[in-house]
C-alpha cells in the first residue's frame, strides 16, 4: 500500500527543499562555525546550499518512512526523531566533511572529526525540530493510512465503536476489543463516523452515546465513564450541548456519580 500524506507531495517537497536552499544560502553568507574564513564567498554559499539540500532530502525521506512503523508501535514522533537524526548525522557529517576538505584542504587539520560531527549534529537537530513543529503541530495533522487492511484515508468503522481519542497527530480508535492508532485528523475521523450516534465532547475526544455508562462530576467539571472503563473529559464549552442532548441526566445512561 502506498504511503502518501498531504505533505508527501511534489509541492510539499518543493517547499521543504526550497527552505533548505534559502537557509543554506543564509548560512553561506553568515559563515557559522568559522566557515566565513573559507575563501570564495560564492563557493561557500554553494557548499552550504548543497549540504542543506542533501541533508534535508535524506532526513525528509527517512522521517516520512518512519511514520507508519512508528504509528503501529505506538511510538510518538518526538521519541524516535532525535535518534533518527543522530544516526543519520554520522554518514551526512562524513560526507559534508569530505566535500569541504576537497574544496578547502586546510580544514582537515583545522577542524577535528568529532568537532565536525557535533557541529553537524547541532544543525541537523535544528532542522528536525523545525520540521517537527511545522509538520506535526496541532492543526497541521496529516491524513494517511496507519493500519494494514485500511483503505487510504478511511477508518474501518465498527458498530461497537466506543470513542475516538486524539493523541498528538494520531487518532486512537477504541472498541471493546482494545484500541489502535490511525494517522489522520480527529475532525476527519469524526466525519467518517457520522452514521453512529455520538458527540464531540472535547477537542481531543468524540464519544459514541451507546458507550457512556455513567457521568462523573466535580463542581463544573464533567467526565463520561465509558463501558470499557475509560473516563473521557467533557470540555466546559460542550456541557450545554451534552445537557441539551440528555447525556448528563439520562437515567438509562447509567448512574450519575456526584
Amino acid at each position: 500500500m502506498a504511503f502518501a500524506t498531504e505533505w508527501n507531495t511534489p509541492r510539499a517537497w518543493a517547499i521543504d527543499l526550497g527552505v533548505c536552499a534559502v537557509v543554506g544560502g543564509l548560512l553561506g553568507i553568515l559563515g557559522p562555525f568559522g566557515s566565513y574564513l573559507n575563501e570564495g564567498a560564492a563557493m561557500r554559499i554553494l557548499y552550504w546550499v548543497g549540504v542543506f539540500m542533501v541533508s534535508g532530502a535524506v532526513h525528509g525521506i527517512v522521517i516520512r518512512k518512519m511514520l507508519r512503523p512508528a504509528a503501529r508501535a505506538q511510538i510518538p514522533v518526538w521519541v524516535w526523531l532525535p535518534g533518527v537524526v543522530l544516526v543519520l548525522n554520522l554518514p551526512l557529517s562524513t560526507l559534508s566533511r569530505l566535500t569541504a576538505i576537497a574544496i578547502w584542504p586546510e580544514l582537515e587539520q583545522a577542524v577535528r572529526p568529532l568537532e565536525w560531527f557535533v557541529q553537524s549534529l547541532v544543525i541537523a537537530l535544528a532542522y528536525a525540530s523545525a520540521f517537527y513543529f511545522l509538520r506535526f503541530r496541532p492543526g497541521r495533522v496529516i491524513v494517511a493510512p496507519a493500519v494494514e487492511g485500511h483503505r487510504s484515508g478511511t477508518l474501518r468503522i465498527r458498530d461497537d465503536l466506543l470513542c475516538l481519542q486524539m493523541e498528538d497527530h494520531y487518532v486512537r480508535v477504541h472498541t471493546p476489543d482494545g484500541s489502535r492508532l490511525v494517522l489522520m485528523p480527529l475532525s476527519q475521523a469524526v466525519t467518517e463516523v457520522a452514521g453512529i450516534e455520538g458527540l464531540r465532547i472535547h477537542r481531543s475526544w468524540w464519544v459514541a452515546r451507546s458507550a457512556v455508562a455513567a457521568v462523573r462530576s466535580e463542581g463544573r467539571n464533567f467526565r463520561l465513564v465509558l463501558t470499557n472503563g475509560i473516563e473521557a473529559p467533557v470540555a466546559r464549552s460542550a456541557v450545554s450541548t451534552l445537557r441539551a442532548a440528555g447525556w448528563l441526566d439520562d437515567p438509562n445512561r447509567g448512574r450519575n456519580e456526584r
